[in-house]
């Protein structure tokens, strides 16, 4: 059984040690021990506290545990600075954006760089992935109600990200129910700086990161990162760590979606002060990969018991799970997983006078092992726990099969590959490229329009120079 708790709202995952030190602080006050990360980077606390109780503290933006739409913004600044990047989103850029955003969102956004594992980028009502063009995003729409995620035909400029957010909430009582209806709607409603879709999101594979333990940044700094078994965090320790942050001039600290956290930018000079830190405090920064990658419920016993089965059996078989990524869930949560593989738990039947049954699972993994193909593929369903062990190293072992294999299919296609080649008109000013493939939506011109037949009147859709600034670019692609 899920236990609902009260969320403090932690926009994009970042706060200051400042702030936590007062969220712990405020919780404290109330008889509070510990406090949990849940999977969208906001702050649970570890029981249900009277909402009278918190409103004392105004700096928080408090959900209560029953309540609907409020939602947090998930961000992988987290992974700035510290895992694969796209150039320009840099941990400064992140910080900018988000102050856009106001405190309390009816709709889940995520703020995500296609380049990095940690952070998932298609579990939000509104999902803003950072294109190849600085300071320019892709927009996937999946509204309450819609079964699958749509792309938006054009590229978000950094500083609408938020114009354009509240101008969907503002437009839901309409019930719009595709994505050329949000678009015309958001068009009429507000001024933008969109730029034109000239090539189709890509997302690289990347092994799941190890994002625990004292890593080293350049040449003299180092990040930490930090996670629990059980998901609660003790109150004193994040406090202590909290001025030793400040001492350190520390600026941020980031909770990851996998209930853990972050500390960058750790002096080479205090990493001994560090060590000597959580030494003390008998934490322990070097669990196996096996353990780090897992999503639970917060506050799910049955889950967390699960799963200490799961690892134990895979511990004492030498079973490697690199790059995979396990959830655990049930019947009655209706989400979009971002996880390699689901162990989901089945209701149980109803059943007469005092018969018991065992629990069931279903077990399901996304389309080539990657959660961005959002396609989850059904490998068993209806299976005793005792089953589940050996049931999931087979889908190890597949992993690592199909992973071999693609790579020895991609090697080979590398010497046969065919160059063909594809016109489009490029901007001379702004480098804004035309690609009849998708034509441009911000003025109205469909999909397989050519250069040739656009009106005269036609403008660059970044900075309005005319048709005639355009030149003719011949664009590569191997097949």
């Amino acid at each position: 059984m899920n236990q609902q708790l009260n969320r403090i709202i932690v926009k994009g995952g970042v706060l200051s040690p400042g702030e936590l030190k007062y969220i712990c602080e405020s919780v404290e006050s109330l008889g509070l021990k510990s406090i949990s990360f849940g999977s969208r980077q906001d702050i649970l606390l570890s029981k249900k506290v009277k909402q009278e109780d918190l409103s004392q503290f105004d700096k928080l933006t408090v959900v209560e545990a029953d309540e609907v739409g409020i939602e947090n913004i998930v961000s992988s600044y987290v992974c700035a600075d510290i895992f694969p990047s796209t150039s320009w989103l840099t941990g400064d850029r992140y910080l900018y954006i988000l102050e856009q955003f106001r405190s309390k969102s009816t709709l889940k956004i995520n703020i995500t760089d296609p380049k990095q594992r940690l952070v998932p980028l298609f579990t939000g009502h509104i999902n803003f992935i950072a294109s190849a063009h600085e300071d320019y995003w892709y927009l996937y729409i999946r509204l309450p109600g819609w079964n699958k995620t749509e792309m938006y035909p054009a590229l978000i400029y950094s500083w609408d990200l938020d114009k354009i957010e509240t101008a969907i909430e503002n437009i839901l009582q309409e019930e719009p129910e595709t994505i050329e209806t949000i678009f015309e709607l958001v068009s009429d409603a507000i001024d933008t700086n969109n730029r034109t879709v000239d090539k189709p999101l890509k997302v690289p594979f990347y092994p799941f990161p190890y994002f625990e333990g004292m890593n080293k940044i350049g040449m003299d700094k180092y990040w930490l990162g930090l996670y629990w078994r059980n998901n609660k965090y003790d109150i004193s320790f994040l406090k202590e760590m909290c001025e030793l942050c400040s001492e350190n001039k520390i600026g941020k600290i980031s909770i990851t979606p996998w209930k853990s956290f972050v500390v960058k930018g750790i002096p080479r000079e205090s990493k001994i002060i560090w060590e000597k830190f959580l030494g003390k405090r008998g934490i322990n920064v070097r669990h196996s990969m096996l353990e780090l990658n897992w999503h639970l419920p917060v506050a799910n016993e049955d889950a967390l018991n699960l799963k200490k089965y799961l690892v134990s059996n895979f511990d004492q078989n030498d079973i490697s799970t690199y790059g995979l990524t396990f959830a655990i869930t049930d019947y009655s949560k209706a989400s979009y997983y971002f996880t390699s593989i689901v162990v989901q738990k089945n209701k149980q039947p109803e059943m007469i006078g005092n018969f018991q049954t065992r629990d069931t699972y279903n077990l399901y993994y996304a389309k080539e092992f990657d959660p961005n193909t959002r396609d989850y593929i059904t490998h068993v369903q209806d299976v005793d726990k005792v089953e589940l062990p050996g049931l999931l190293m087979e889908l190890s072992q597949l992993y690592f099969d199909k992973l071999g294999s693609e790579k020895n299919e991609k090697l080979f296609q590398t010497t046969k590959k065919e160059v063909l080649e594809e016109e489009a008109y490029q901007c001379q000013d702004c480098l804004t490229v035309y690609n009849e493939v998708f034509g441009d939506i911000t003025q109205n011109i469909p999909k397989d329009t050519s250069f040739e037949t656009l009106p005269e009147s036609y403008e660059c859709s970044l900075c309005e120079a005319p048709k005639s600034n355009f030149k003719k670019k011949i664009l590569i692609k191997k097949v």
